[in-house]
């Protein structure tokens, strides 16, 4: 079992969340970013910026304890 954790990534544009995930994944922050983009442009973007900004919420700095 791998002992990978979500946090907020120091590779950021805005809060860190895509660039978290894509380290978490392993896949470069670029395809998060744009994946993100092309779905909360599919969705009207409400929910799209509302998930964010829960994530942006809960997900603890890189290298803050949990």
């Amino acid at each position: 079992m791998s002992n990978k954790k979500l946090t907020k990534s120091y590779n950021r544009m805005i809060a860190g969340v895509c660039g978290g995930i894509a380290e978490y994944f392993d896949v470069d922050a670029t395809v998060i970013r744009v994946a993100y983009v092309l779905l909360s442009v599919c969705t009207a973007a409400f929910p799209g910026l509302l998930v964010y900004l829960l994530l942006c919420l809960i997900m603890p700095n890189e290298g803050q304890a949990i």
